[in-house]
């Protein structure tokens, strides 16, 4: 069985992914999505709102752990564990 890098996010640190996305451009791999966590019926989610959004490592089986993503984070959010 293959083991896969995990990639920690701290979500107190990474408030509103939308506003920043370096790790999602950064990523060769692409493994990084971002999804809404606060969806209201017939209202648009506000992306620039902290905690409406979150980042998740989705494609984690495509990460590579060149950490590319862990050097562009401006506030650390993202850690890896082997």
């Amino acid at each position: 069985m293959k083991r896969y890098p995990r990639i920690i996010i701290d979500y107190t640190k990474c408030p509103t992914p939308f506003d920043c996305k370096k790790c999602l451009v950064t990523c060769p791999q692409a493994i990084f999505e971002v999804f809404p966590v606060k969806v209201e019926k017939f209202k648009e989610t506000d992306k620039k709102a902290p905690g409406t959004y979150q980042l998740s490592t989705f494609f984690i089986d495509k990460c590579t752990a060149c950490e590319d993503c862990l050097k562009v984070c401006p506030t650390g959010a993202l850690s890896i564990n082997y």
